[in-house]
């Protein structure tokens, strides 16, 4: 087994560290709060490192768990990203750029309203790539589990949207 280093292995995880808690405290401050206290964390357990199958997959789960517990304590409001953390390509004429901010921000409103652990799956899966095993590992959940709650999140948001999109419900 490789030796792990905090520079090469750890560090690089901070982005998605945050925008794993981003998704759950919906609060950029408290994000980098979450990712500063993980790499606290990780790095008081350097002696634990060896031990570790997977050093991401406890730094994901060290991120997910202290971000519920602030979103938890601050009982934080449901809120739709603003234009400011959305990136819009250029080649959009400004009717095309409107149109996309706004199915943008129902999807980031649809998707708020899903349970946490639906979120948090849906954000490890489709935006940062991980594997039903990774996301099974991190949120100490089987993957049968991991696929269930992901077909259904995804259904969810898809059938809102349709709701939302033609009928204007």
């Amino acid at each position: 087994m490789q030796e792990i280093s905090f520079r090469n292995d750890i560090l690089p995880l901070k982005d998605k560290l945050y925008r794993l808690a981003f998704r759950i405290t919906l609060n950029s401050a408290e994000a980098e709060d979450v990712v500063q206290d993980t790499m606290i964390r990780v790095w008081n357990k350097r002696d634990e490192w060896p031990n570790f199958e997977s050093i991401e997959a406890y730094c994901l789960t060290v991120a997910r768990n202290l971000a519920i517990d602030r979103s938890e304590k601050i009982d934080s409001q449901h809120m739709e990203l603003t234009p400011e953390t959305q990136e819009l390509p250029d080649a959009l004429n400004p009717y095309e750029q409107l149109a996309q901010s706004e199915q943008l921000g129902l999807i980031h409103r649809l998707l708020n309203e899903l349970p946490e652990k639906q979120r948090s799956i849906m954000q490890l899966r489709d935006i940062e790539g991980k594997s039903y095993k990774e996301i099974a590992d991190i949120l100490q959940i089987t993957e049968e589990q991991v696929k269930i709650n992901l077909f259904r999140s995804r259904q969810k948001i898809k059938q809102r949207y349709t709701e939302i999109e033609d009928y204007g419900l």
